[in-house]
């Protein structure tokens, strides 16, 4: 798929161009900026839009809502969304990660789609952002194509929710090269670590973290 013919998109726009470059590339070229602040305002982009849609169109309950949507941001939706749209053409990658398979990675696919959501919002407004996520994201709910393995995450704050709790995720340490990290977050409620976990991915590192709280769930509803 042509992105810059299908969107209108200039992709010789800096910003454009950040959301496609991972650090391996700027630390072997030690000049620009990576994708990962991109990223992080695209994550809740994403979620903002997933979200009004759910909210107004689906006529849902917040638990369902809450389902599908993490079922549609998470890292293999995500990735098939960035298969989907070609974007393993428009990298720009370190030797190291090029030579080790990084133009397929999962984690570095989904976290471009964020980035490059963002890079769009912040070049072209919400209308262009609002314009992607409905062609990829909305069509994918509505098609109920199905990314779903098991979404710890969900499933812990809906046993939370039952008791009007709520959690947040952090990330708590990040290690290794850029071509091998490894990140750490914990899912914590009322200042208490409930879980943590480790993973290559910072999604799935969540997730990780879910897992473990659910593991100890006698101890999450004392």
């Amino acid at each position: 798929m042509n992105i810059e013919e299908k969107y209108n998109i200039d992709l010789s726009n800096k910003l454009i161009i950040r959301a496609f470059t991972h650090s391996s590339y700027v630390n072997e070229h030690k000049t620009g900026e990576d994708y990962e602040r991109l990223e992080f305002l695209g994550d809740k982009i994403l979620d903002f839009l997933v979200s009004e849609y759910l909210y107004v169109s689906e006529h849902l309950k917040e638990g369902e809502m809450t389902k599908i949507r993490a079922s549609y941001v998470c890292e293999n939706a995500l990735y098939e969304y960035s298969k989907k749209l070609g974007f393993s053409d428009y990298l720009r990658l370190g030797k190291g990660e090029e030579s080790t398979g990084g133009r397929q990675r999962k984690a570095i696919l989904a976290d471009v789609f964020e980035a490059f959501l963002a890079a769009t919002y912040l070049t072209y407004g919400i209308s262009k952002a609002k314009e992607i996520v409905y062609d990829i994201v909305i069509k994918a709910i509505e098609n109920k194509e199905d990314y779903y393995l098991h979404d710890y995450k969900s499933e812990l704050q809906e046993l939370l929710q039952s008791d009007r709790k709520a959690c947040e995720y952090i990330l708590e340490k990040e290690e290794g090269p850029s071509n091998n990290r490894v990140f750490t977050s914990i899912v914590v409620m009322d200042g208490v670590v409930l879980g943590r976990g480790t993973h290559k991915s910072k999604k799935e590192s969540e997730q990780e973290a879910a897992k473990d709280a659910l593991s100890k769930q006698p101890n999450i509803n004392k």
